[in-house]
């Protein structure tokens, strides 16, 4: 499963992009609103971090206004993907978009069946929102669970990229429900290389060896 870094903070992707293990970044206006920067400058200091697919959000609600500025920010980087909104307009532009090639990211998904038109429309990833179904007593990851059965029923392409995510826990049953991507703020990246059994293991052995008085070098 890939994994992608849900953040517009420069420094934070500076550091957890130094690890080699994250494959892409998400952002959102809110995000961008955060960094103090000017979205076009952000989306492309970011791109020049992380080689992989970089998401940058339209928040224009019209099908031209989508189009405009999906446009717009496809130009920054060729690894820019664009995300739109689950709307009847942002399907539309998905498809138009798409058509000229340009990937797209369809958001703020929250059921199946909006899944199944996202792929319809040629989406390249479907973002559905675990964290916040789970808010209003929803099994979030049994949705991950209905669009992966069905994107294989009929071969769809568009690749599942599993969104809110609150803990590491989400990370595990996002993977074992076979979503391709899942997208996470640093904080929860971090808690993934973390278990008690490896902090007190690690601790044991190195006092184990610093009473062989040895050096290996």
């Amino acid at each position: 499963m890939q994994l992608f870094i849900d953040s517009a903070d420069v420094r934070e992707l500076r550091t957890v992009a130094a690890s080699g293990l994250v494959d892409g970044v998400t952002t959102n206006p809110t995000l961008i609103a955060r960094s103090g920067a000017k979205m076009a400058d952000a989306i492309a200091e970011i791109c020049a971090i992380i080689n992989g697919p970089v998401s940058a959000e339209a928040v224009a609600t019209d099908r031209e206004g989508m189009l405009a500025e999906g446009r717009f920010l496809a130009r920054i980087a060729s690894n820019v993907v664009v995300k739109l909104p689950l709307t009847p307009d942002g399907l539309r532009a998905t498809r138009a978009l798409t058509d000229e090639g340009i990937r797209v990211n369809v958001t703020l998904c929250f059921s199946a069946v909006q899944a199944l038109l996202a792929a319809k429309a040629g989406a390249f990833f479907i973002s559905p929102f675990i964290g916040r179904l789970d808010d209003k007593g929803v099994d979030g990851m049994e949705l991950i669970h209905e669009i992966r059965q069905i994107y294989d029923n009929y071969g769809y392409d568009t690749q599942i990229l599993a969104a809110s995510i609150r803990s590491a826990e989400h990370v595990r049953q996002a993977a074992l429900a076979g979503s391709d991507c899942a997208t996470l703020p640093p904080k929860i990246f971090s808690q993934l290389y973390h278990h008690e059994l490896t902090d007190s293991g690690l601790a044991a052995f190195l006092k184990d060896w610093a009473a062989t008085g040895q050096s290996i070098l």
